[in-house]
């Protein structure tokens, strides 16, 4: 074939099969298989949504809790201007 041909011609079709089956693969093996992906990353990017709502609702409780303490401290302890000289 190479005598036939020549060299360059003969890599030519070789290389243009090698695209050829190269692209093949990605057709049909890489790209659903990146789609798959795609589905999997936005159900994770939902989840980490929810759980980020979740941690925020849960400082802002921790927060009012904490407040809640302080300002009980606050009220159990006399205050020194009120006692009488």
């Amino acid at each position: 074939m190479i005598s036939d041909f020549g060299f360059p011609i003969v890599m030519a079709v070789g290389m243009g099969y090698f695209v050829y089956f190269v692209y093949q693969t990605i057709l049909t093996k890489v790209d659903p298989a990146v789609n798959d992906m795609k589905i999997t990353i936005i159900r994770l990017i939902d989840q980490l949504r929810l759980l980020d709502q979740d941690m925020i609702r849960l400082q802002e409780k921790v927060n009012t809790v904490l407040e809640m303490k302080e300002n009980e401290k606050k009220s159990n302890t006399p205050t020194t201007s009120n006692k009488p000289k």
